[in-house]
């Protein structure tokens, strides 16, 4: 498990593709690597890869499988590239974020950056069915950053957008400060949250069958959304 607070960047310094695996040799921050050890678990881009093996210098090597390959965005990583890195969390240890698994659900691209005073507000387009995860003020993991939702809106066809502002504290510590629209992430939705939407789907379609996508639509004309709210059967589009 990790806590979605990146301890740091991470450099490539070198990629050994071969047919179906990525050997990444990871430069890591000064003092990340202090009794890591074979077989630890190390979040990069909130990706979680094991390592394999370690180097002078703190260096270490990452495997990553061809079914990682395809669903990620390292497959695309150049020498030089940096990643947001976090360590295992520890037993007790402080969840300054929100409880991540290193489980990469889906990817977003970032759709717009604006730069107010002191603060840079991103704008990640996400395709559907993962946008019925994410809600205002709710967490989300974005390249192993456990970030709070600002804004977001759904779609009819079930994209959308959410917005993330990052503070200079994050962005010092991270990534994003070199970001630019068009640029893929990771996402790792909460959870806790999928639980909750998932089986308010789930009991919907029990009980209506049918008539859901129906009352999907005309709930969603009106303003509503099923998967959202608890609404009374008085609350119902008619």
């Amino acid at each position: 498990m990790f806590t979605g607070i990146v301890q740091g960047v991470a450099q490539v310094e070198s990629i050994e593709a071969r047919e179906g695996l990525h050997t990444l040799r990871l430069k890591l921050p000064e003092g990340f690597d202090t009794d890591l050890a074979i077989g630890a678990s190390v979040a990069c881009d909130g990706c979680c890869l094991t390592v394999t093996e370690r180097h002078a210098g703190g260096h270490a090597d990452f495997d990553v499988m061809a079914q990682t390959l395809k669903l990620t965005t390292l497959g695309g990583l150049q020498v030089g590239s940096g990643l947001n890195v976090e360590r295992a969390a520890k037993d007790g240890a402080e969840i300054g974020g929100h409880p991540l698994s290193g489980h990469v659900d889906a990817t977003a691209r970032i759709a717009e950056i604006r730069r107010p005073e002191n603060n840079v507000v991103l704008r990640f387009a996400v395709d559907s069915p993962w946008m019925r995860y994410v809600f205002p003020k709710g967490y989300i993991g974005v390249n192993g950053c456990s970030l709070t939702v600002a804004e977001s809106q759904r779609e009819r066809d079930g994209s959308g957008w959410f917005e993330v502002w990052l503070i200079p504290e994050t962005l010092r510590m991270t990534t994003f400060a070199e970001k630019q629209v068009g640029d893929a992430v990771h996402l790792e939705i909460d959870r806790s949250t999928q639980v909750v939407v998932d089986t308010v789907r789930d009991a919907l379609d029990e009980k209506l069958g049918p008539l859901l996508p129906l009352l999907e639509e005309l709930a969603r004309e009106r303003g509503f959304d099923l998967t959202q709210l608890a609404l009374p059967k008085t609350a119902l589009p008619r």
